[in-house]
């Protein structure tokens, strides 16, 4: 016999579940950009204003083109994560009602890891994140995040 969960219960498995699978898969997060691009190496706030919209600019003035992984990849989730503290739902929901104002679009989404690392080779104004050391060149790595701390 199945018994019914109730929401709070759904909920908490969840959690549980996603943390069970982000203690597995606690590598580091590399923040990478084009070797063209004037970028110090950032700190944890610069690299929230990229990522979370709040900032169009680098410091040096060019245009950010901010690319992400898809919703359901487990990177981005310990990248948002460990940047900000946010659960994907979080996220989610913070983009969703940014959007509804009409001002603020989210990171440009790439399907794979391989495609943000061809991106930021291809665009000196682009920034994405990998979840492995890119050792190829035509990138650089500006930020390295180690989730957990």
């Amino acid at each position: 016999m199945v018994l019914p969960m109730n929401s709070a219960i759904r909920k908490l498995l969840l959690m549980l579940a996603f943390g069970l699978m982000w203690g597995v898969a606690r590598a580091d997060i590399y923040v990478i950009v084009n070797p063209s691009n004037s970028l110090k190496p950032l700190t944890n706030k610069e690299a929230v204003d990229l990522f979370m919209g709040r900032t169009r600019m680098f410091p040096n003035g060019d245009y950010v083109l901010a690319c992400d992984l898809p919703r359901d990849h487990t990177v981005r989730a310990g990248f948002y994560q460990a940047l900000t503290g946010m659960t994907p739902a979080q996220l989610n929901s913070y983009w969703s009602r940014l959007m509804f104002t009409g001002q603020v679009m989210p990171p440009q989404t790439v399907a794979t890891e391989a495609a943000v690392v061809d991106m930021v080779k291809r665009n000196p104004g682009a920034i994405g994140y990998v979840g492995t050391d890119p050792s190829e060149k035509g990138v650089r790595v500006v930020m390295t995040i180690k989730p957990g701390n």
